[in-house]
């Protein structure tokens, strides 16, 4: 019942007046104009120069709507999560409200996934139920959803990729307390230990992550770390049932398989994301190695991937929101996706100069309280031992770590919102561990209940005073610079 009063919640915010603005906003120039081309020709078309202008304008209708220019377009990203915005520009139209309503209801899922998650995580009500809210009330995660871009898309396939791999988990550890029930510890222990039999869930976690890499690249490093975490559950699993050598066994025996069947998934789920192109003559590239048949398409897309793989390592043009990934846990250089001074006194300003702006900002209780929760969990991970403080650092870590290869790149702080999920479990871990022990007593637990609410007060107040510069509502010029409380923030 939590897991739901926290998505109603995240859902309102998401869905109320998702048209607006009434414009293309930021890299929203991309994707829904890609969306487009998909539902109008199976792959990405190059489009006109006033492209944006003729969809404001447009019904709407995505069988009429004319903005291509007959040749194929260049895309960096694949089709998959272009696939889904066109999913709502097929139901609602090409507008606004249709290229967003898809991304919406990912979003609003992913709140929902957020607290199941937590919750199967550390088996307890209460985290679950702040990790969701913390998902729902954070700037960061609703400006996503309430965009027509990618990355709250493969945020979704990375989360339903860590509840899988939790499920596996728990399936694992229970067929081998059934093994243990039935034939005694001794049994079961030796140097290999008992085979763990067959792996759904972890088969399902390799499905989502093929499908997070068809949304972007970046999905391959949460499909390695991932992995990795599950092999290295598999070999607690096997010490906890005393297997004399857990790592050499799970090196040997669960690698070499773990790496073949999984892969083949993902590489086999990847492919299945784009075949749009396979099917049309018109993609990009599409011909590019000659002749016909499989092989020959195959190398045509590889050829593809190189281009895309260059322009992305070659992306250093400067622009005024890219930021340094070492600040992005600060929030410190959001990016400003919409912009609209009025200063005549139209458009419904109530005074002779007001702002209206989208600012990818998120909510600064919940990330600079995160940061401190970030500490403790490496604390309780390095110094307790605790499994599920690890798992999610996993999913911080993958989400984050590796821009950092890429300093030179043009990246922005809106990337954040694939881990988001994570730090939110790991802020209500820590807060819920405010409480202390059962054993505490009850001073302890009264105090720890008032610093709880007042981390969930600041996080409530905190996003109702910036819901307006989230959503691009209309305010005094006066009004708007009281929510810009860093200067970077401009």
């Amino acid at each position: 019942m939590s897991a739901l009063l926290v998505t109603a919640i995240g859902a309102l915010l998401r869905l109320w007046n998702l048209g607006q603005p009434h414009d293309v906003i930021f890299d929203e120039t991309y994707y829904p104009k890609d969306a487009l081309a998909l539902l109008r020709f199976g792959v990405e078309q190059a489009t006109v120069a006033d492209a944006n202008k003729i969809l404001l304008s447009s019904d709407g209708n995505w069988h009429t709507v004319d903005i291509f220019n007959g040749s194929a377009a260049f895309i960096v990203h694949p089709p998959l999560g272009k696939w889904i915005i066109a999913l709502g520009e097929y139901t609602v139209g090409a507008t606004p409200t249709g290229w967003r309503i898809a991304v919406a209801l990912i979003g609003i899922i992913s709140v929902l996934l957020t607290a199941r998650i937590a919750r199967r995580l550390t088996r307890s009500n209460l985290v679950g139920l702040l990790a969701g809210l913390f998902v729902a009330l954070d700037g960061m995660h609703i400006v996503m959803s309430r965009t027509g871009l990618l990355d709250i898309i493969l945020g979704f396939f990375v989360l339903i990729a860590f509840g899988c791999l939790l499920l596996d988990r728990d399936q694992v550890r229970s067929r081998l307390t059934m093994l243990i029930g039935e034939e005694g510890l001794q049994a079961t222990a030796s140097t290999w230990g008992p085979k763990l039999g067959r792996r759904p869930w972890r088969w399902a976690a390799a499905f989502a992550l093929g499908l997070g890499c068809g949304v972007k690249w970046s999905g391959i490093w949460f499909a390695v770390a991932f992995m990795a975490m599950s092999l290295v559950w598999d070999i607690s699993a096997r010490r906890a049932v005393s297997v004399e050598r857990p790592w050499r066994a799970t090196l040997i025996r669960g690698l070499p398989v773990t790496v073949l069947v999984t892969g083949s998934i993902m590489v086999a789920t990847y492919l299945l994301t784009w075949t749009g192109w396979f099917l049309s003559d018109l993609g990009w590239d599409r011909d590019w190695a000659g002749g016909t048949g499989i092989l020959a398409a195959l190398s045509s897309l590889l050829h593809y991937h190189s281009e895309m793989w260059d322009f992305h390592v070659g992306l250093t043009t400067e622009h005024a929101y890219a930021s340094n990934p070492w600040s992005w846990l600060l929030q410190a250089r959001p990016t400003s996706f919409y912009w609209n001074n009025v200063t005549d006194g139209t458009q419904g300003c109530p005074t002779e100069n007001c702002a209206a702006e989208v600012l990818a900002l998120g909510n600064p209780v919940i990330w600079w309280a995160g940061i401190l929760a970030i500490v403790y969990q490496v604390w309780r991970w390095l110094g307790k031992r605790d499994w599920r403080a690890a798992a999610v650092l996993v999913g911080i870590a993958a989400g984050w770590l590796p821009w950092m290869l890429y300093l030179n790149r043009t990246i922005f702080t809106f990337y954040t919102v694939v881990f988001m999920p994570f730090i939110a479990i790991a802020l209500a871990m820590s807060a819920a561990a405010l409480l202390g022990p059962e054993t505490a007593s009850a001073l302890r637990k009264r105090r720890g209940m008032i610093a709880l609410l007042v981390l969930v007060g600041a996080v409530i107040a905190v996003a109702w005073w910036l819901y307006p510069v989230w959503t691009g509502q209309l305010m005094p010029y006066n009004e708007w610079q009281q929510r810009m409380w860093l200067p970077s923030w401009v």
